[in-house]
This record gives structure tokens, C-alpha cells and sequence, in this order.
């Protein structure tokens, strides 16, 4: 018996889960086709409709013929409207923009390309294309079979950002804006807004280790840059044996080398907003370290970029600047430009030059910190960002070069006498 009551409570339970999966097939798609239907009313009309209602109700209970014309008159202009959505917004959208990366202060200049497919004319509609937090509006006429229309847009770049452009909307309503009907058309186009950069002369990062290899002043069993003989030890590369020196000393000789490190430029950007005054210091420091990867990248050096907790793509300049465009002040838990440095010299320890980029709000005892904890040997350069400068200044602070800089052009100037 109690098998046999197990058994018919589990076909229950089949039958009320089959029953649930049977309702969920059914009320999905009819949910969906209701919130269509509702999508296309504006809060306005849903007043009007109430209005309606009332206007009704209060006619027949009060006998005001008055009152139940007027709630006839609503609803025949919100039936009117709704006629205004009938028809076919089938359009064919480009959206091209003539170029996708521009810099801070440029126009981007694209091209919506709307054009009829069909076989029948398509009524007049409005096309919107949402650009960033803002949208355009354009007004297409009526598309008779196999026409096409063009509207020319400009966006202006006030500021650095990655600007969504897109996706087209096709909307159909009425004069009252009662009812909308909207379509979306295309994907969305992604618009790089660099920051500025300066161009300098390469020279300007000299103090560089080559890709050839400079001699450093440590010693390596194995290099390029040979620097002296020495005896030989136990677990030498037989291969740097002198045999001419061995066999006149009567004891195995090696070779000593200078060792030589491939460049390997590191730039460490603070995006710690208690390290900067204001947004502007903040948009000078993207901007001055842009115009070091760039010239390292032109350079054909190895760079690394590190920000609070990441890193930045630069293997090439287009990419590089792609990720600066994106970047934003970062979370105070993050710390600022002493947490920063410790950060590139824990996974960055082999770097040959790094560049520390921060706002005026650093103190001197925070950038002494912050370049003792760089990598040992590498050579360190900081680069305050100041919107109060007037002029770029030169100071030492341990074992670093400090450059205060008050403008974007002060940069070449400023690297050249660090070099001096």
C-alpha cells in the first residue's frame, strides 16, 4: 500500500510540473505580445484613456450629456492616433561614421543611410540615434519603393570618452505623441575619443637601455658586452672557457660579460582621485602619459602600463590609446601612487625605466616612498600633473627626477632637461 501511495503522489507531482511548464509555454509569448501592445502607449495617452473612463462614468451617474460627449470626443481622438501606427518602418539602416578614433576637440562626421527595400512606400517616421547620454533626432519624409535617404550628423568631442553611437530607432506615432511605435535598427558603433598628445623628438627618451643592449654595471656570466677574464668555477658554461688565457695561467679561465638588459619602459599611472586636484590635472597626467607610450612604442621599446589593480593594453599605439580614452578615476580603496609602485615593482621587477605619472596632491614624502619602491636598477622619472604651473620645473627627490608639468606642452621642454 505504501508503495503503491508513493508511486500515484509522484505522478501527481509529473502531472503539476507538466501542467506548470504547460502554463509558462502559454503566458510567456502572450506576456510578450501584451507588453508590445503596452510599449506603444505614452503616459499621456494612459491619462487621456482614464480621463475617458471618468468622463463616462460621471455622465451616466450625473445624467451631464456634457460630460459624456467629451469622454466620447477623447476617445475618438485617441482612436485617431492609434491609426497613425499603422504601416511598415522596414527601413535598410547604415550607420558609418567616417572615422571611429578621433582626439579630444575634434568632430566625428557619420552618415545614416536609410533606404526602402519593399515593394511599397513607407510613411513618414523620425529615426532616433542615441549618441552617449544624448540622442539625435531626424525627420524622414515619406519612402516611396527603392528610395533612400541620407543624414548627415557631427558629433562633437569635448572630452576624452568612449562615445556609444547607436542602435538606429525607427519610430512611428502620431502628432500628439501619444502613441509611439518604436524599431531598432543596425548595431552600435563604439567612438574612441583619444586624448591629446604632444609629439617630441625621440631622443628625448635616450636615457633608455637600447634593444641592442647597453652595458649596465652589473656583471653576467653570459652576454654580449664581454668585460673581463676570471677563473673558472664549479658550474660554468664551459662554452666561455679562454683556452689562449688557460693555457698561459695554467688555470681554466672564463669569460666575464656586462650584462645588458632589453629596454622595458613602464609607465605607472595613478587613477587614485585623492592624488589630483580636479579633472583637469587628471586629463593633463592621460594626456602626458599617452605622449611617452607613444614615443616608447615609436621607439620600438617594450611598454607596460599599470594603473590602481591593472593593466592597460599597449602593445600598439591605436590600442594603447583605446584603453586611456576608457580610463576613469579609480575607487579610493585602491590606494594611490605609493601602493601604485609597489604594485609595478612586485610584477614588474625586470622594467629598465619607469615613469611614475600623478596629480599635485602627491607630497614629496609620498613620491620619495613611491620611487624607493621601484625595481632596483631601473631608472625612475615622475611626472606630476599641476593645472596651477606655469612653467615645468626640475627636481631631484632621491634617486628620481621629478617634472612638474602645467601643460601638456610643457612635456618636450621638460624632458629635455632631465636629459641635460
Amino acid at each position: 500500500m505504501a508503495t503503491e501511495a508513493l508511486g500515484q503522489a509522484t505522478a501527481a507531482e509529473d502531472r503539476r510540473a507538466q501542467y506548470g511548464e504547460l502554463a509558462l509555454a502559454v503566458l510567456r509569448p502572450a506576456g510578450a505580445a501584451l507588453g508590445r501592445v503596452f510599449g506603444v502607449v505614452r503616459p499621456a495617452a494612459w491619462v487621456l484613456s482614464a480621463g475617458a473612463v471618468a468622463l463616462w462614468i460621471a455622465g451616466q451617474a450625473l445624467g451631464w450629456w456634457e460630460l459624456t460627449v467629451a469622454a466620447v470626443v477623447v476617445a475618438v481622438v485617441l482612436l485617431l492616433c492609434l491609426l497613425f501606427l499603422i504601416g511598415r518602418t522596414a527601413y535598410d539602416v547604415s550607420l558609418d561614421l567616417n572615422r571611429t578614433r578621433v582626439v579630444v576637440g575634434e568632430r566625428a562626421v557619420g552618415a545614416l543611410t536609410l533606404a526602402n527595400t519593399g515593394s511599397r512606400a513607407i510613411l513618414p517616421s523620425r529615426v532616433l540615434l542615441p549618441v552617449g547620454n544624448g540622442r539625435g533626432v531626424f525627420d524622414v519624409d515619406r519612402l516611396a519603393a527603392g528610395q533612400s535617404a541620407e543624414e548627415l550628423f557631427a558629433i562633437p568631442t569635448s572630452r576624452r570618452a568612449v562615445v556609444k553611437v547607436g542602435p538606429v530607432s525607427v519610430v512611428r506615432g502620431d502628432p500628439l505623441g501619444l502613441f509611439e511605435r518604436v524599431h531598432r535598427r543596425d548595431e552600435p558603433v563604439d567612438l574612441f575619443v583619444h586624448p591629446r598628445t604632444v609629439l617630441f623628438d625621440g631622443q628625448s627618451l635616450g636615457f633608455l637601455r637600447d634593444l641592442e643592449g647597453l652595458p649596465a654595471t652589473d656583471l653576467s656570466p653570459d652576454d654580449v658586452s664581454f668585460h673581463a677574464l676570471r677563473e673558472y668555477q664549479p658550474g660554468d658554461d664551459l662554452r666561455h672557457v679562454h683556452w689562449k688565457s688557460t693555457a698561459r695561467t695554467g688555470r681554466m679561465m672564463v669569460r666575464q660579460y656586462e650584462e645588458t638588459r632589453r629596454s622595458h619602459f613602464v609607465i605607472g599611472l595613478s587613477t587614485s582621485p585623492a592624488d589630483y586636484r580636479d579633472d583637469e590635472e587628471f586629463e593633463l597626467a592621460i594626456s602626458a602619459a599617452g605622449s611617452l607610450g607613444l614615443r616608447a612604442l615609436r621607439d620600438s621599446h617594450r611598454v607596460e602600463v599599470r594603473v590602481q589593480e591593472r593593466a592597460l593594453p599597449s602593445g600598439t599605439g591605436k590600442q594603447f590609446l583605446d584603453s586611456l580614452s576608457a580610463l576613469e578615476k579609480s575607487k579610493p580603496r585602491a590606494g594611490g601612487i605609493v601602493e601604485l609602485a609597489g604594485s609595478v615593482a612586485a610584477t614588474l621587477p625586470l622594467a629598465s625605466v619607469v615613469v611614475l605619472v600623478c596629480g599635485s596632491r602627491v607630497g614629496t614624502g609620498d613620491l620619495r616612498t613611491a620611487c624607493s619602491r621601484l625595481p632596483f636598477g631601473a631608472r625612475a622619472l615622475a611626472v606630476v600633473a599641476a593645472s596651477a604651473a606655469a612653467s615645468p620645473t626640475l627636481r631631484r627627490i632621491g634617486d628620481a627626477d621629478v617634472v612638474t608639468l602645467g601643460a601638456l606642452e610643457q612635456l618636450p621642454n621638460a624632458l629635455r632637461k632631465v636629459l641635460a
